[in-house]
């Protein structure tokens, strides 16, 4: 029952914390487009008041006339909308995922013993430490270095290696998988953490300074510009980070840590084009086509380089040995659950057993087994997620039995 509830707050947490982040990214990348697409107010009554940019769209069968003021409108308005429920829900949603899916169960989806042998508790301490350090050191950083001359590009190169080393942690420390999102859960967090501790805060001091009639600081919305602008190179990296879980491949590598470093830059890179090119239609600059081409390029390097050797065919004539007997015995009908059985009880009861059922799933009988076929295969051949972080050794001629039996029909009789 246990195992059942939490598929359900699973479930639910997942749909609630995509919806969130669709909400929250969106209205993020909104803004960063209205600030590259503002123009110069071409009305005088809008010059004289304090406006700065103007942007006219259309969508939806309307026509929108949003304005920038400089600094702040010579009045509030009675109606004032923040945009800060979208960050809080996100966080709030995603950390609840993160407990349920790994940190519930840390001794099998958090930790790898081949990496490190620690209890749950301290490989839970460890990953929550990702969270909070991150995000001090990152703001450290910021608070240091980013009003300084060359401020941005010195922040920028230290945020980076800060990310680098975290990432060669992570994958260093725990499962591939895990090290992965925890990456993406830690730039997140100090999203979120920067909406929480310096632009919200800011804009309340700024609305209560036009409230109380006294001029306003403009340093509170240069700090909240800076920290909205890391928070939009974050979001490709973050979004990479928590959908490589599902592909084995990319996080299963040896140096899974570089994967991931490449693969969150070419996100950052091709971010830092679409944010340019707003700009360049407006002759501001350049056109960023090389910034696209940056990141293209080390997605197509990733590619290759985690392409299937050739080799690896001679180390595994042991796979090759079961799969052509396998495939000889198909022929016959002969594939059998029988056959099965003896490497389900060694790699698969211990968590899909009488004991434990592991999200629902038995596999301790011929019915539950051939109920589950397309299950297995997709998990233990396809995708190799199963057994999680290989905890029980299955062996590569193992899964070539299970595909065989699969594709011969999978027989249970």
């Amino acid at each position: 029952m246990e195992s059942y509830l939490l598929d359900w707050a699973n479930l639910l947490l997942r749909w609630v914390h995509v919806i969130t982040a669709i909400a929250w990214i969106g209205s993020s990348f909104y803004f960063v487009f209205l600030d590259s697409s503002l123009t110069p107010p071409v009305d005088e009554d809008l010059k004289r008041q304090g406006v700065s940019g103007e942007l006219w769209a259309v969508h939806g069968g309307g026509f929108y006339h949003p304005v920038k003021f400089n600094v702040s409108p010579p009045k509030l308005p009675s109606h004032l909308h923040w945009f800060y429920w979208e960050s809080y829900s996100t966080w709030l949603s995603g950390f609840s995922l993160f407990t349920v899916s790994y940190l519930w169960s840390a001794s099998t989806y958090l930790i790898d013993k081949s990496r490190m042998d620690w209890s749950p508790a301290m490989a839970i301490t460890v990953a929550l430490s990702f969270l909070v350090v991150f995000w001090l050191l990152y703001d450290a950083i910021c608070r240091f270095f980013g009003q300084r001359k060359n401020g941005d590009a010195i922040v920028g190169a230290l945020v980076l290696l800060l990310v680098c080393i975290a990432a060669w942690l992570a994958c260093q420390w725990f499962a591939g998988r895990a090290a992965f999102l925890l990456v993406g859960a830690m730039m997140a967090t100090t999203m979120s953490a920067s909406v929480f501790f310096w632009i919200i805060p800011g804009q309340k001091k700024v609305v209560a300074a036009i409230k109380a009639g006294q001029p306003v600081d403009p340093i509170h919305g240069q700090r909240g510009k800076q920290r909205s602008v890391h928070n939009t190179y974050f979001t490709l990296p973050v979004l990479f980070a928590m959908l490589s879980g599902h592909y084995s491949f990319t996080y299963s590598h040896p140096q899974n840590w570089l994967v991931l470093i490449l693969m969150m830059f070419a996100g950052a890179a091709i971010r830092q084009f679409f944010v340019l090119r707003h700009g360049f239609k407006l002759g501001r600059n350049r056109h960023p086509w090389p910034y696209a081409l940056v990141g293209v390029l080390a997605i197509m390097a990733v590619i290759v380089w985690l392409r299937p050797q050739p080799q690896a065919v001679q180390a595994t004539s042991a796979i090759n040995s079961v799969a052509s007997q396998a495939s000889s015995e198909r022929a016959g009908g002969q594939i059998s659950y029988q056959q099965l059985q003896p490497v389900l009880a060694q790699r698969c009861y211990l968590c899909h057993g009488e004991q434990v059922q592991m999200k629902n799933v038995r596999l301790d009988s011929p019915d539950s087994v051939k109920q589950h076929a397309l299950l297995i295969y997709q998990q233990v051949v396809v995708q190799k997620l199963m057994p999680m972080n290989n905890a029980t050794q299955i062996t590569e001629a193992e899964r070539a039995l299970f595909k065989a039996w699969f594709e011969a029909g999978a027989h249970i009789d």
